[in-house]
């Protein structure tokens, strides 16, 4: 439904357009809220600990915590510019239709590379239990910014092909009251079927990856004893991470159902909206809010670096009162 009128925009009635962005504008401002909150406080958070890991001259210098930084990295600009759209769709502000394919393709990008990130953390740990010695010859510091200068270049291939793809050009002029990933899409003439077959392959790739390290993991570490008390470190953390994978995933899997019911004549229109609003500003929130903490917070260096910044600054607020 949302696709039929958008793509036909000048055949359908000003009242029915109308309709459809007031319910969405309407349904995205409670919500909005609750994004600018949470999106605020899990910034500073994430600058925080991007501070504690690039001021620390042995933390930097550790892939482990290069690849934590560069997933903070690209959740501060998933945050940000997914705060800039749901502010612009909730307050009803018009954008021209270029700033809306930038910030669809920069969230996506963003989007790809904390899920490629936190894949890459998984497999640097595997790495490190199963090739201990060889472990710092396998991946010295420049050859992780290498990395992951190729990771960031392999998830913004897709998004900006979507945008060369646009054959409309004529549509480059025109305002949108609401820019939707869904309404991207419909507007453009090609089908949905490679971004199945993107989302879902990359997602399946990946998804195996980890799965493969984990359980190789088990069974290298098995005879060590780590997993034999309930509550070792050991089982918290894999609990813990596969909790946060699984929040990280769940919003790529219900982006999927929502491109199967765009094109689904018989499903409502509500059912639509809400699915896109909650997958928009819950789903899609909940690993960016958790992972500071669970991923950032429960590495001891980054502890005790952080407490040094603490103890730092108050001999200063001390002298200045």
């Amino acid at each position: 439904m949302l696709r039929k009128i958008f793509i036909n925009q000048k055949t359908a009635s000003h009242t029915q357009i109308a309709g459809v962005q007031f319910l969405i504008t309407f349904r995205h401002k409670p919500s909005s809220y609750v994004c600018v909150l949470g999106s605020h406080a899990t910034l500073m958070v994430n600058f925080i600990l991007l501070t504690c890991i690039y001021l620390s001259r042995a933390l930097h210098q550790e892939t482990r915590y290069l690849l934590l930084a560069n997933t903070l990295i690209a959740d501060v600009l998933f945050l940000i510019f997914h705060l800039a759209k749901e502010l612009c769709n909730a307050f009803g502000i018009e954008v021209s239709w270029i700033v809306c394919e930038f910030l669809i393709a920069v969230t996506s990008t963003a989007y790809c590379s904390a899920i490629l990130s936190i894949t890459l953390m998984v497999a640097d740990t595997f790495a490190a239990v199963r090739w201990p010695l060889k472990y710092r010859e396998l991946f010295p510091p420049a050859r992780t910014h290498r990395i992951l200068l190729g990771m960031w270049l392999f998830a913004a291939i897709y998004p900006l092909t979507l945008v060369i793809m646009i054959e409309d050009s004529s549509s480059h002029s025109r305002t949108l009251n609401m820019c939707l990933v869904l309404i991207y899409l419909g507007v453009m003439k090609t089908d949905t079927v490679g971004d199945h077959l993107y989302f879902t392959v990359c997602g399946i790739v990946c998804a195996m990856l980890i799965s493969y390290c984990y359980i190789r993991l088990y069974m290298v570490t098995k005879t060590q004893g780590i997993w034999q008390s309930r509550f070792s470190r050991a089982r918290v953390t894999l609990l813990v991470h596969g909790f946060l994978l699984f929040l990280y995933f769940a919003p790529g899997f219900v982006f999927n159902i929502e491109i199967i019911l765009f094109h689904r004549k018989d499903i409502n229109q509500d059912v639509q909206v809400w699915i896109s609003i909650i997958n928009m500003s819950v789903l899609m929130l909940l690993p960016r809010a958790c992972a500071p903490y669970l991923y950032g917070l429960r590495y001891r260096e980054i502890q005790e670096t952080l407490m040094q910044l603490l103890k730092n600054r108050r001999p200063n607020q001390i002298t200045i009162s």
